[in-house]
């Protein structure tokens, strides 16, 4: 005969064999108004007992369903990969879940995507987004905790945001140029067209001003196949850039790609800059020169700020990245 499934143990099981209440029981599984002495033991018994908090229980008790939702403006960009990655996991270790959904980079999929996860009753929502101006952002931190990566949401309503410092990476990045001695830069930015001007992209018009540099900005997808066609009509063309400047190492990998297919070499022919320092940058050859965020502080600052915002502890606002230029084979030489 099949064996009997072992019936689930019951919160008055823990609390009989730990001699409090049921209530100081649900209390001490949570972490609140008990000792850390008394949730230790409350846990050692649990598991003792093979108790497991019913999710659909807990989320009515609490008020929360232990979930949080990422928006990710596009999975196809391998930074924002890691960061989903790092991010589960840092959610995680707080016994909490990341939901992730990827917007494609289209901003109108990603205001569905914000609207449903606020439906679906996530805990707080954490959004790099693709349209910081959007109206629904100074609209929806009202009813759900919500922080932004890298751009500060429209409203200035968001419970907290790590921010870039897109100007002093901007300029890293072309003032490297520069001093190598290259005058006319592309600059590859995933922005949309019909996106409203973003910093980062009007920093790079102020810079370019202000260097005596000739920079066309073109929108380039952040897939390989796409980013590799964009870079290969901009590099197969007459009078072709001495160094093209990416927004996200993914359209650099494009870039690689495109340099390849039409016979030209990094950096004799043409220097490439990304702006990510993704782990696969450094095996790229030659080695990609790129900004540098420090993903693993932008990972701890967002998800520690959207757990105290739904924990009602306190918590810092702003979170400000300074970047940092790691400069390889990719961009040294003077340019042909």
């Amino acid at each position: 005969m099949p064996e009997r499934r072992r019936k689930r143990a019951t919160i008055r099981e823990v609390a009989a064999a730990t001699g409090l209440s049921p209530a100081a029981v649900s209390y001490a599984l949570r972490g609140i108004h008990t000792s850390e002495g008394t949730q230790a033991r409350v846990r050692a018994a649990a598991e003792e007992l093979g108790y497991e908090a019913h999710p659909i229980a807990r989320a009515l008790a609490s008020g929360r369903t232990g979930m949080v939702g990422l928006l990710c403006g596009s999975l196809e960009d391998y930074w924002q990969q890691s960061l989903a990655v790092g991010i589960s996991r840092s959610l995680l270790a707080r016994d909490r879940y990341a939901l992730i959904v990827d917007a494609f980079n289209d901003p109108a999929r990603e205001l569905a995507l914000a609207r449903q996860l606020r439906d679906q009753r996530v805990d707080g929502l954490i959004v790099q987004p693709l349209d910081p101006s959007a109206e629904l952002w100074a609209e929806l931190p009202e009813t759900l905790p919500v922080v932004s990566i890298g751009d500060a949401l429209n409203g200035g309503r968001s419970q907290g945001e790590v921010v870039f410092d897109n100007r002093r990476g901007v300029t890293l990045a072309l003032e490297h140029l520069r001093a190598l001695g290259h005058r006319h830069i592309t600059v590859l930015t995933p922005t949309l067209a019909g996106t409203p001007d973003r910093p980062v992209d009007v920093h790079v018009n102020a810079e370019a001003k202000r260097l005596d540099l000739v920079v066309d900005v073109v929108v380039a997808p952040q897939s390989l196949g796409e980013a590799t066609e964009t870079a290969t009509r901009i590099l197969g063309a007459p009078g072709r850039p001495s160094a093209v400047f990416c927004f996200s190492d993914s359209i650099a990998y494009g870039v690689y790609a495109a340099t390849r297919a039409l016979g030209l070499e990094v950096p004799g022919d043409v220097a490439v800059c990304g702006y990510d320092n993704h782990p696969m940058s450094a095996l790229l050859t030659p080695p990609l020169t790129t900004v540098d965020w420090d993903i693993d502080g932008i990972v701890d600052s967002a998800v520690r700020m959207v757990v105290d915002v739904i924990e009602d502890r306190p918590h810092e606002r702003r979170v400000v990245r300074e970047p940092s230029l790691r400069v390889r084979q990719s961009s040294v030489g003077v340019p042909r």
